[in-house]
């Protein structure tokens, strides 16, 4: 039909747990949703809420956006549902916006149908995630899982998948370790930020009981309040450019990992189809008929994943490159303002005229 309306009716029936779910939505307000623009935001990744579409690299012409969260209330269940607006200038569609609701649920039914569709594809859907923590019998499933796998293996893994997921090993550990750091520099930030805001007022009280510092006083609050203003507008930068880029990375690295196991699933049907074919334990010519199937399968899953991992990579790359250069360049305005502030107010106090000089004109 062209229009967002990807889902079934039928699904919006099924049963969801959404405390175990994990949606990031921008502010709506940093873009026009009257109009469609080239303008708006156009990176596919550094955006959460936001997915642009696109055949060519200057094409800017078909942008999804979620956002607008509803809470609903019924007597069988509560649940939330989020705007979907779709804007395109393809002449394929039947009209230039669309805009419709959709819940958890659909969105989960979505990812599942695009991964099965699609299983060594990259895709930017939202995250699930368990508050309290698994349980212990579904921590002992996961352990016997992973030492299951790790058992059987896959026997022909290709070195540029080796390569793949030790490169996906290393990056999970440091995105996460880089999204502890930002989030602790960010709560300390706040923490100074808190209690900065507290020696402005102090200082205006205090200038009240000195007669003779009731300027130096003030000029300091005055510093002091310009000092905040500036704080504030880095912990903004910090919030809205790098905090939510290596959070998202940090997702991204969880879904890669269930790529890679995909396509070693993949991998590991074929091993075992050319295994049974060699041991003859099965009809050989339906065992041939199926292992010509799945080769074609792993070379699709194989060419899918290769060219969706370097379209990832560069994109990465310039996501977390743009998020630390600016961060970078916040910090440099924020102490060149807060230096300037307090030079201006030292080479005001320095003019000013001492008790020597007062005496003598007296």
């Amino acid at each position: 039909s062209g229009s967002c309306s990807l889902l079934q009716a039928d699904v919006l029936d099924l049963d969801e747990d959404e405390d175990d779910l994990e949606v990031f939505s921008k502010d709506a307000s940093l873009m026009d949703m009257n109009s469609f623009s080239p303008m708006m935001p156009t990176s596919p990744l550094s955006m959460i809420n936001q997915i642009k579409f696109e055949d060519g690299p200057d094409l800017k012409d078909l942008f999804i956006t979620v956002d607008a969260p509803e809470s609903h209330v019924t007597t069988i269940e509560t649940f939330i549902t989020y705007r979907i607006v779709t804007k395109t200038s393809r002449g394929e569609f039947d009209s230039s916006e669309f805009e419709v609701r959709r819940r958890y649920q659909d969105f989960l039914w979505l990812k599942g149908k695009l991964e099965e569709a699609h299983p060594t594809l990259i895709i930017p859907e939202l995250s699930s995630y368990k508050k309290q923590g698994p349980g212990l019998l579904s921590r002992m499933g996961q352990t016997v899982r992973a030492v299951a796998s790790s058992m059987r293996g896959v026997k022909n893994r290709p070195e540029e998948f080796m390569e793949m997921n030790n490169f996906i090993e290393t990056f999970s550990q440091k995105i996460n370790l880089i999204d502890k750091i930002s989030q602790r520099i960010y709560k300390e930030e706040r923490d100074y930020f808190d209690e900065m805001k507290e020696y402005g007022p102090i200082h205006i009280l205090w200038s009240a009981s000195e007669e003779e510092l009731v300027d130096t006083l003030k000029g300091m609050a005055g510093c002091i309040e310009q000092c905040c203003k500036a704080t504030e507008k880095r912990m903004a930068g910090l919030s809205e450019a790098l905090l939510p880029v290596v959070h998202e990375y940090v997702l991204y690295s969880e879904m890669l990992v269930g790529v890679m196991k995909r396509r070693d699933q993949i991998q590991t049907e074929l091993d075992s189809k050319v295994e049974a074919l060699t041991y003859k334990k099965a009809d050989i010519d339906l065992l041939t008929e199926e292992i010509g199937k799945l080769e074609d399968k792993v070379e699709c899953a194989n060419n899918a994943l290769k060219a969706d991992w370097e379209r990832w990579k560069q994109n990465m790359k310039n996501d977390l490159r743009s998020a630390f250069t600016d961060t970078a360049e916040q910090n440099i305005r924020y102490y060149e303002q807060c230096l300037a502030t307090w030079e201006s107010f030292l080479t005001s106090q320095t003019d000013l005229p001492s008790e020597e000089d007062s005496e003598e004109k007296l």
